[in-house]
């Protein structure tokens, strides 16, 4: 096991218009489960390539175990990689694809063998073994894969989007194994995915990544209850987050968001908000998240001018789509809550569930 650590970490192609990795500074703790998290095209795969060797900073250092790596070849780095097409050799078994890497090694038979027997005891791969690539399951070959790269008992475990190519079952399914994996065998690994259930559920820490830079980094929690930024906000969620624009007024004190649908007061002791206020003439936006949202039926007073505009029944619970004007909200409600669409509502939010965005996207109450 071994720690990794990023400094100032760029990375420039010729003649792009910007950096894929731009100014990047990192820790990853030895024996942690490291998710890099972000949309295609942020980075995320680039940053990882350069901890593994396949490419060449054009700023800034990386370490593993405490050694700057920059200058070292992918081989003699002690990393092991994980690809999205698992680049198994199809016309090898199994056991022939896990003990590669230690051939290539020259690591005696004997030795080679019981890494083997290990490796794949440990992926319950046992009865698979004799099998050639083409006759096994997508999920099978992703455990070959992660096989041979743990045979080698490396330093720091690098995978990249190794479930994208599953199933959604299937990929549930292969999560709770490389949970189990890390248990077993304790290791760092640094895991990239655009998947936010992948990485809030694996992830002993979560990176999002945004435009070559980390937008945040903290554990699933952190990330998902005070987010930093609306981008972070917007992209971490199953449903993501609502956002609803409008204005602050400070009125003798108190503080308050108006918006499409939203008239609500806000904490007074909110000096960020108040000087953002002030500062940018208002301009704001109101993020909640579906559970914040209380939705019920119009009870006869002052309409407040939401409506139901899309139910989705999810079984255990039922995700409604509430629109005023331009403004729109997702809730989250009981299955068995009768609301349809076209029906009038009130909507509230319980104190301490908002959040508040200036106009550059920062988070005002995080």
């Amino acid at each position: 096991m071994a720690s990794v650590r990023l400094e100032h970490v760029s990375k420039r192609y010729p003649d792009a218009a910007a950096a894929a990795v731009d100014d990047v500074s990192l820790s990853i703790r030895d024996g942690e489960l490291f998710v890099l998290l972000g949309p295609s095209g942020c980075g995320k795969s680039t940053l990882l390539k350069l901890v593994g060797g396949l490419e060449e900073p054009t700023g800034g250092t990386v370490e593993i175990g405490g050694e700057t790596v920059n200058f070292v070849s992918p081989g003699r780095r002690n990393v092991a990689m994980v690809f999205q097409s698992y680049a198994l050799y199809p016309h090898m078994t199994a056991r022939e694809n896990i003990r590669f890497p230690l051939r290539m090694r020259k690591v005696p038979r004997a030795d080679a063998d019981a890494s083997v027997a290990q490796a794949a005891a440990t992926l319950e791969l046992e009865p698979l073994l004799e099998r050639k690539v083409q006759a096994l399951s997508g999920g099978e070959r992703q455990r070959v894969a992660v096989a041979r790269a743990i045979v080698r008992d490396p330093s720091v475990l690098l995978m990249d989007e190794p479930l994208s190519n599953l199933d959604a079952l299937l990929r549930m399914h292969t999560r709770e194994e490389l949970l189990r994996l890390h248990r077993a065998v304790p290791g760092t690994i640094v895991y990239v995915t655009h998947d936010q259930v992948e990485a809030m559920t694996m992830g002993d820490r979560i990176g999002v990544m945004e435009r070559g830079r980390l937008a945040q980094v903290g554990t699933p929690l952190e990330v998902y209850r005070k987010p930093t930024s609306r981008f972070v906000a917007g992209f971490i969620g199953t449903p993501p987050m609502s956002f609803v624009d409008g204005r602050l007024q400070d009125r003798g004190g108190e503080l308050r968001f108006r918006g499409a649908g939203v008239d609500l007061a806000l904490p007074a002791d909110l000096a960020r908000a108040v000087a953002a206020a002030r500062a940018e003439r208002g301009a704001c936006t109101l993020g909640v998240r579906p559970e914040a949202v209380e939705v019920s039926r119009s009870n006869g007073g002052p309409p407040s001018g939401w409506r139901v505009d899309v139910v989705e029944h999810l079984g255990a619970d039922c995700i409604v789509g509430l629109r005023c004007g331009d403004a729109f909200l997702r809730g989250r409600v009981r299955p068995d809550s009768g609301l349809a669409v076209e029906n009038a509502v009130d909507v509230t939010f319980p104190a301490g569930s908002l959040h508040l965005f200036d106009r550059h996207g920062v988070n005002l109450m995080a």
